[in-house]
């Protein structure tokens, strides 16, 4: 498959999820992420915009050019990105959020250098990866993350955790059983 194919593949994709799948980001995930969050914010890897839509002050920048293209045509700020490379000055933002972008990267130490480097010192950093199911369910996920794993891999890139969070709630066993089950990892940059 060639990489527009790739491209336009997991644009359809993103643009597939279904009306209740939209409303809970829109009406519950965002909402509690954007309480960690203040003043400008990165959105690495935005997909079709979803957060850019939501949250005001929200750049994105995605290495998929149909994402971007999307983004752009409803007035949405998204920028193409090259793998592991911020097209940003040092400091340039007080958040980022990398929502399910890890778990397809076998080694992210370049994109959490990046990330960090983009990053104000203090700065707020998400990254939300899916639970159990959620990471069984997509072939091109590399890396599974536990709550400890996620902690351990933000520390070794320089990010203090400060809270994590289980979406859409914090139930035994519900990695398992919920394809949509995600953790997200609330750090700051040292």
């Amino acid at each position: 498959m060639t990489e527009h194919a790739d491209f336009e593949t997991y644009h359809n994709y993103l643009k597939g999820r279904s009306s209740l799948g939209y409303m809970y980001r829109r009406y519950w995930l965002y909402p509690m992420l954007s309480h960690h969050l203040s003043g400008t914010v990165l959105d690495i890897g935005c997909g079709i915009g979803d957060m850019l839509s939501f949250r005001p002050d929200t750049v994105g920048v995605d290495i998929n050019p149909l994402n971007v293209q999307d983004c752009l045509a409803r007035g949405l700020d998204a920028r193409p990105m090259q793998p592991d490379s911020l097209p940003f000055a040092d400091g340039t933002f007080q958040g980022a959020i990398l929502d399910n972008v890890l778990e397809h990267i076998t080694n992210p130490t370049a994109l959490l250098a990046e990330a960090h480097r983009i990053l104000a010192p203090g700065g707020t950093l998400i990254c939300g990866v899916p639970g159990e199911k959620g990471y069984a369910s997509d072939s091109d996920h590399k890396v599974f993350y536990s709550e400890a794993a996620l902690v351990e891999r933000l520390a070794q890139a320089g990010f203090t955790s400060r809270v994590v969070l289980h979406a859409p709630v914090n139930l035994p066993n519900l990695s398992r059983f919920m394809r949509q089950y995600c953790l997200y990892g609330v750090f700051t940059r040292i």
